[in-house]
Parts: C-alpha cells; sequence; structure tokens
C-alpha cells in the first residue's frame, strides 16, 4: 500500500466519510479519490466502507486499516510540498509575421489574383 494511498483514506474518514469534501481538502479529483478507495478494497480483500444513500459509515475491516494507516503515516517521512509540475507546454519561437486570417470569399491575401 502507497503512503499517499492511505492518507488519502484517513482524510475521508476525519471527513466524516464525505468524499467531495476529503477531495477538495487534498486537492485531487473525485474520481481520483474513489479510484484509491477501489484499489485499497482491492489490496485489503474487503469493503472499507458500507455505501448507502443517507452516506458512508466505516466497516471492521475500514477501522482496522485506519489504526494501521495511521501507525504508517506517522512512521513515514513527510510529504515533499510543492510537488506539481507547472502547466503549459514547450514555448515556440516566433516564425515572423505570420498569416492574415483567411475570409470566406476574400482571395488569400499572400497570393495574387490569376488574371484572365
Amino acid at each position: 500500500m502507497k503512503i499517499a494511498d492511505l492518507r488519502r483514506f484517513v482524510a475521508i474518514v476525519q471527513h466524516d466519510a464525505h468524499v467531495p469534501r476529503a477531495a477538495a481538502s487534498l486537492d485531487i479529483p473525485l474520481a481520483a479519490l474513489y479510484s484509491t478507495i477501489d484499489r485499497l478494497e482491492g489490496e485489503v480483500g474487503h469493503p472499507l466502507f458500507t455505501r448507502a444513500k443517507s452516506g458512508w459509515s466505516l466497516t471492521a475491516a475500514g477501522s482496522l486499516l485506519l489504526d494501521e494507516a495511521k501507525r504508517q503515516i506517522a512512521a513515514a517521512p513527510p510529504a515533499v510540498a510543492g510537488g506539481k509540475a507547472p502547466s503549459g507546454g514547450k514555448a515556440k519561437a516566433s516564425k515572423g509575421k505570420g498569416r492574415a486570417p483567411a475570409v470566406k470569399g476574400q482571395p488569400k491575401p499572400y497570393k495574387k489574383r490569376q488574371g484572365r
């Protein structure tokens, strides 16, 4: 189990099993949090939460994993802050003036009209 997955699991429990609030506090997409829970349930072999319309609640396997997760997180080195890469791609060099936008029905500005 990854420490990051365990941290996400603990964050869900700390937010009273409210997954959207936990995702917002972790600044990750909701789908990533759901897939983390599915992955952890696959590794444990038991469901960690009982899912109902009224809300989620922790199962017995979930409470055992919570204790273990808190122990492993306390023993792990602290998380590195600022691990996000800057968005955007490679800057492109300018290639001169460029072309004027093509307007429908007008001759192209960089070609001479063919005479008859």
